[in-house]
């Protein structure tokens, strides 16, 4: 093995250790009251200024964080979709927006912090637009869940669409991270499996989405 080898397998594992230390530390204490020198401690790296050295900006390490949850994901939506191809069945869609999210959570097991991390920035003004852009941009299949979503939907107004497609997100967002958080205190869950809390997902989406439109005060 090479010098060359060894400094980058030592660089790619310092990498992963800030980034899993920024991930649960963002997870428990949102991103602004995490400084860098608290997440190079806790991954075990005696420089403080490791983090700016791997990453550059605290943001540029929150976007690193998301993303390699995101590339994970997007791929089992992706499988998914090819499974359901062309369906005109609504459900298809809710399930392609849930499951990949619940089977990468189950995935990385017990305790976990990803739908934590993901409750944090979402919820905070001053990252939620940025975030926004790097989801949409790391994972392109959501454009064809809209394609899916106004083919079984071809009635429902554009503003309404807009509505509860974050009506939608913000529901998985928190439910999921409620959950995250119960298994990681070893609190009883209303599901006893990552399966069945995705259950219970698409049927209060798919509610959510076939409920009338009430116009005017």
């Amino acid at each position: 093995m090479t010098g060359r080898t060894r400094r980058d397998e030592q660089v790619s594992a310092t990498r992963e250790a800030l980034l899993d230390a920024a991930e649960r530390l963002f997870a428990e204490y949102g991103v602004h009251a995490v400084a860098n020198r608290q997440i190079s401690l806790a991954a075990g790296q005696g420089n403080n200024a490791a983090v700016s050295y791997h990453f550059g900006t605290k943001m540029d390490l929150v976007r690193a964080v998301a993303r390699r949850h995101a590339e994970r994901i997007e791929v089992g939506r992706l499988r998914m979709m090819a499974e359901i191809g062309d369906s005109a069945d609504l459900r298809d869609w809710m399930a392609c927006a849930v499951r990949p999210v619940t089977e990468h959570l189950e995935a990385l097991g017990t305790p976990s912090w990803y739908a934590r991390f993901i409750a944090q920035v979402t919820s905070d003004p001053a990252l939620r637009a940025d975030m926004t852009e790097a989801f949409a941009a790391a994972s392109p299949s959501m454009e064809k869940l809209q394609d899916g979503l106004n083919r079984c939907l071809p009635d429902l107004p554009p503003e309404v669409h807009a509505e509860r497609a974050a009506m939608t997100r913000h529901l998985i967002t928190q439910m999921t991270a409620e959950r995250e958080r119960a298994l990681a205190d070893n609190k009883q869950t209303a599901r006893a499996s990552w399966r069945e809390a995705a259950n219970g997902l698409i049927d209060a989406v798919v509610a959510l989405w076939r409920a009338p439109v009430t116009r005017g005060d």
